[in-house]
Order: structure tokens, then C-alpha cells, then sequence
């Protein structure tokens, strides 16, 4: 008797799944919370240069925060302060509504910058000044993650293939919450890049572990269902993560709030079972027979595993893997899993690319960035149980190509959307975004049903490593296909609100 029918007999979606499912639900609430950071964690707040050097002592302490705007800082063609540039000396001439400044010499800022706080109580770019000369370091805080989350996802992906998705599940759990602990007390910006580095590094383990961990607990038939369940912890947590920043305005106090959960995952983990097909993959027929029978147990079905004895179950599993090492090398070894992988990493480019050139530029549209990154959210609900109706009827394959080319459609209709009609251009951003979740739904699923047990490890953390390396091209440039998105806050907002007194 083969293990899936074993599964089949034992309730292949049963309480003991719902257990797994919703015990792995505490760690994956908080993987879109650290991959979208960014949004708000580094946010960039209208700013201006500090002018209290061009007090003189006389007039210019008496004009009030508007007048000395206008005499030290130079305006931009909308007429909006300049966010990098300030007046060497005041231009008094400004106040009579002459803009005669042929004489007026501008030097950059001089003695840092002043922040709207209005919106961020405290960001990276506050924090450290990354603004202006050092934007670079700002945007190069999310590229440093997704280069450790690049990293980690084959690390993990090798070691639990080989040690078991269990332990493993457990290490990154540790290291996730000592690493984004850390991070949110850092002292320097070299401290905070590093700890983010392996922050990513360890928070790559949980995304591909429990994926793979829910899905060899799944019988055949309930797959699919059981993908868009896992998926939906993702959409739980960006909703999360909209409140979560909504009510915490400071990047250190926002670290840590959305690392919480995984304290209870912690403590959890001790009622998370083992891998039953992984056990009998590595010949562990005792510990697999333990852990079929808590489920054969928790789901009313222990009379069919009367008769059922390890020594059978190994013989199920075909045991002659058992003494077996198996490595990335395993997984472009023969022709047919070398042309598997090599299709497979190319569309986790695409993938990957797609969605999240969207999600990590929610300030591009004209609207509040909570607002916008909660639409985001909303959308896929709808969109992944849209998914599971169609890989049921259309498959696949045929799916992912279908979410694939909606997406890129999307993309390129925004190529030749005004930039002023940011209604329109959110209306197609959000239908390319549930789009591009779609796709990521469909091929999480899709990649761990293409490679086999001793295997899917690996398998998904090549993919995942794919995926990641263009996360870094998407960090790093902020731009995608046709669709211009603006890093910065205050540059969608309307000249009325950017020309408010910053305090």
C-alpha cells in the first residue's frame, strides 16, 4: 500500500490537518510583514534642509515657518520646497514676490534635513538621514534582505532535506526572532543592513518549510485546496501588517510588533508533527507509524491502521533510498528533472518579478499608502478563491500561463496611463497585482508537486533562490516593465498638502 493511500484511509483532510494548518498560520502571518516592510519601515517623509544656520540674528528669526522657506530654500517647478538644496544666504527678496535669484547661490543641505512627521513618527530615512546623496542606502536596506532571503532559501532547503522539516522549521524560527529583535535595536546602519540580511536569510526557512510541511500532510485529492488554504496566511498578514503600521509609526517599535508572533510559533512547534513521507523517505519507519497513527487518531480513523506496521510502511516507500544523500546536483542530474527545474526557475523569474515590482511600490498611485497597500491585500482573497475553481477545472499549467499574461497586461496598459489619473492607473495596478498573486499561489503549489519528497526541499528552495534574485533587481531599482512607480511619499501628493509648513 502506497503511502497516499495510507493517507487517503487516515483522512487526508482531517482535524490533524486543520491542527498543522493553523499552528503554521502563527509563523506565515509574519513573512508578508517582513517582506513588505519596507513600505513603511523606510519610508521617505517630505523633507526639507535644515535653514536655522541662516538666522543672522536679526530679520530672519522673526518671519514665520512659511517666509523662511521661501527666502533659504529654493523651489521646484511645481513650486514645492527642494527636498536637497538650500540658499547659501537668505534671498529676502522673495517676500515682495520677486523671484529674481540670479545672484543666489545654492549649496546642498547644509546641517541635515527637517521631516514632515505627520505620517512617520520615525523611519530608516529619518533616522539616518538616507535621503538625497545617501537615498541609495535607504533603498539598499531591502535589497540586503532579499540578498539574505536569496541565500537562505537553498540553505534551507538543502539542510531540510537532509535533517527534516521539523528541526529546521524550529531553527528558523529562533533565528528569525533573534536576528529581527536585534535588528530593531540597532546602532548604526551597517548593524541594521547586516542583522536584515540574516533576518531574511532565517525568514526563507519558514516560507519554504511550511509550505512543503503542510502539503506532504495533504492527501492527493485535497492538494489544492490545501495550496490556497496555506496561501491565504499571506493575505491574513498583509492585513496584519496595514494595522500594524497604522498604529505604530516608529520603524523600531514596528520590528518588533510584527516579529511577536513568532513567540507563539515557538511555543507551538512542540505539537507540530514530522513529515511522514519524509521519515519514510530516510527509512524512519518507527517515527512515521508514530505520527500516522496521531493522525489516524485525531481523525477517527484508527481502525484502518489495525494491520498497518512500520516494517510495511517502509516497504511502501520503496527503502532503498534510505542510505541516499540528495543535493542540488540531484535536482539537474537526469534530463527529465533537468528540464523540469531549468522551466521552473525561469517562470519563478517572472513570478517574482511581476509581483512584487507591485507590492513593493504602493506610493506611486496618489493615494495614502495604508490605503493603497490594504487594497492590495483585499484583492487577493477574492483573487485565490477565483484560483482554486480554476486549477480544479482548467489545471495548472494552463492557469499560471493565463495569470501570467493577465499580468503583464496590466503591466503594459499603465504604460500609457497619465500619471495625474491615479485613479485609473490603481484600478489597473490592483488588477495586475491579484494577478500576480495568482501566479505566486499557483506556483508554489505547482513546484512542490514536481519534484519528489527526498527532493521538494531543494526543489523549492532553487525556485525560491530564482525568485529572490529578482526581488534584489526589484529592490534595488524600484521600477517595473512599463509602470513608473515613486519611491518617495510626498511626491504623489498634491502641491496643496506638500506646500503645508513642515515643522
Amino acid at each position: 500500500m502506497k503511502f497516499d493511500s495510507i493517507l487517503s484511509e487516515i483522512n487526508g483532510f482531517g482535524k490533524f490537518q486543520i491542527k498543522l494548518v493553523l499552528i503554521q498560520m502563527l509563523s506565515r502571518i509574519t513573512l508578508p510583514c517582513h517582506f513588505l516592510l519596507n513600505n513603511f519601515m523606510a519610508a521617505v517623509p517630505p523633507h526639507h534642509c535644515n535653514i536655522s544656520a541662516l538666522d543672522d540674528g536679526g530679520f530672519f528669526r522673526n518671519l514665520t515657518q512659511e517666509q523662511k522657506l521661501a527666502v533659504g530654500v529654493p523651489a521646484e517647478q511645481d513650486g514645492t520646497p527642494s527636498s536637497c538644496q538650500m540658499f547659501s544666504k537668505p534671498q529676502y527678496q522673495h517676500l515682495s514676490g520677486s523671484n529674481n535669484s540670479e545672484d543666489a547661490f545654492t549649496v546642498q543641505c547644509q546641517n541635515g534635513w527637517v521631516y514632515d512627521n505627520s505620517t512617520f513618527k520615525s523611519t530608516l530615512a529619518t533616522e539616518w538621514d538616507l535621503v538625497c546623496s545617501r537615498k541609495g542606502m535607504n533603498k539598499a536596506t531591502a535589497t540586503i534582505f532579499f540578498i539574505g532571503v536569496m541565500f537562505g532559501a537553498p540553505l534551507f532547503g538543502f539542510l531540510s532535506d537532509r535533517f527534516g522539516r521539523r528541526p529546521l522549521l524550529l531553527v528558523s524560527y529562533l533565528s528569525s526572532l533573534t536576528f529581527a529583535v536585534l535588528s530593531a535595536f540597532s546602532t548604526s546602519y551597517v548593524m541594521f543592513v547586516i542583522l536584515r540580511f540574516f533576518t531574511g536569510m532565517s525568514l526563507a526557512g519558514i516560507s519554504i518549510i511550511s509550505i512543503v510541511l503542510n502539503v506532504e500532510w495533504f492527501g492527493i485529492e485535497h492538494r489544492t485546496f490545501s495550496g490556497i488554504i496555506i496561501s491565504l496566511d499571506w493575505t491574513l498578514g498583509n492585513w496584519i501588517l496595514v494595522g500594524i503600521a497604522y498604529s505604530v509609526n516608529q520603524w523600531r517599535l514596528l520590528i518588533v510588533a510584527v516579529t511577536l508572533p513568532l513567540i507563539l510559533s515557538i511555543v507551538t512547534w512542540r505539537w507540530l508533527p514530522e513529515s511522514a513521507r519524509w521519515l519514510l523517505a530516510n527509512g524512519k519507519a518507527d517515527s512515521a507509524h508514530h505520527y500516522i497513527m496521531q493522525c489516524a487518531k485525531m481523525n477517527n480513523r484508527t481502525k484502518c491502521m489495525a494491520t498497518v506496521t512500520p516494517t510495511e510502511l517502509l516497504v511502501s516507500a520503496q527503502s532503498e533510498t534510505k542510505d541516499k544523500k540528495y543535493t542540488f546536483v540531484n535536482l539537474f542530474k537526469t534530463p527529465n528533472i533537468r528540464k523540469r527545474s531549468i522551466c521552473l526557475g525561469i517562470v519563478w523569474y517572472g513570478v517574482a518579478f511581476t509581483y512584487y515590482g507591485i507590492s513593493l511600490n504602493i506610493t506611486g498611485f496618489g493615494l495614502n499608502p495604508y490605503l493603497t497597500q490594504f487594497i492590495f491585500a483585499s484583492i487577493e482573497m477574492p483573487m485565490k478563491i477565483g484560483v482554486y475553481f480554476f486549477l480544479e477545472k482548467v489545471g495548472r499549467r494552463s492557469s499560471q500561463t493565463g495569470a501570467l499574461l493577465l499580468t503583464g497586461l496590466c503591466l503594459f496598459t499603465n504604460m500609457f496611463v497619465a500619471k495625474d489619473k491615479w485613479v485609473i492607473r490603481t484600478v489597473v495596478a490592483v488588477l495586475g497585482k491579484s494577478m500576480s498573486e495568482a501566479a505566486f499561489t499557483i506556483m508554489f503549489l505547482f513546484t512542490t508537486e514536481q519534484y519528489p519528497t527526498v527532493v521538494r526541499q531543494n526543489g523549492l528552495g532553487y525556485t525560491s533562490f530564482c525568485g529572490a534574485a529578482w526581488r534584489v533587481h526589484i529592490s534595488t531599482h524600484h521600477a517595473i516593465g512599463g509602470c513608473v512607480y515613486i519611491e518617495d511619499i510626498e511626491k504623489p501628493r498634491a502641491q496643496s498638502t506638500r506646500n503645508k509648513e513642515i515643522q
